[in-house]
């Protein structure tokens, strides 16, 4: 798990997000980042681009009153299956 603090980059910080992701994070590795909320745009923007990028969201929330966190993991997000039963016909 590596925790990255993008803070500093206002409200730019998507491209560093994404970069680090690709380029920093292992698979199946957890990442933490924090970063300013602004005006609450940042927090939806930044769950879609881990959703567009192919990565699990685990975790959003809010740190204090001027950061978020987010918990991303390097996976692919959990897909469920809709398995339909066949009953048995007796003859």
């Amino acid at each position: 798990m590596q925790r990255f603090d993008l803070r500093h980059l206002k409200g730019d910080f998507y491209g560093r997000m994404a970069e680090i992701m690709e380029r920093k994070v292992s698979h199946d590795e957890v990442a933490i980042f924090l970063f300013e909320i602004g005006d609450f745009s940042s927090v939806s923007k930044s769950a879609n681009l881990i959703k567009e990028k192919g990565y699990s969201l685990m975790n959003s929330l809010k740190f204090n009153e001027a950061d978020w966190t987010i918990v991303v993991k390097k996976t692919a997000p959990e897909t469920f299956i809709k398995v339909e039963t066949v009953e048995k016909k007796e003859n």
